[in-house]
């Protein structure tokens, strides 16, 4: 877990295939891949940099970045899942 920044994700609302597609674009390497599940690498979680490339995509509310230490979220609103 992060000191500054807990990422949260809705594994069922994330196929493989954007699971995949999110671990390419983060610049931060904060997603992994755990064979087909999409997971976050807790070493990694205070490297994010508020970027938002993950909010677009994914269906809304499957990503949350949660900021520890104001208690803002972000939270993604893409259209749905790519298959």
């Amino acid at each position: 877990m992060g000191v500054f920044i807990t990422i949260s994700l809705d594994e069922h609302a994330l196929s493989p295939a954007l699971g995949r597609a999110l671990v390419a674009l983060c610049p931060v390497d904060i997603f992994a891949m755990d064979g087909e599940r999409l997971v976050v690498r807790p070493e990694a979680e205070d490297e994010c940099t508020l970027c938002e490339l993950c909010l677009s995509p994914a269906p809304a509310g499957a990503v949350v970045i949660h900021k520890r230490y104001s208690g803002d979220r972000l939270v993604s609103r893409g259209p749905g899942p790519v298959t």
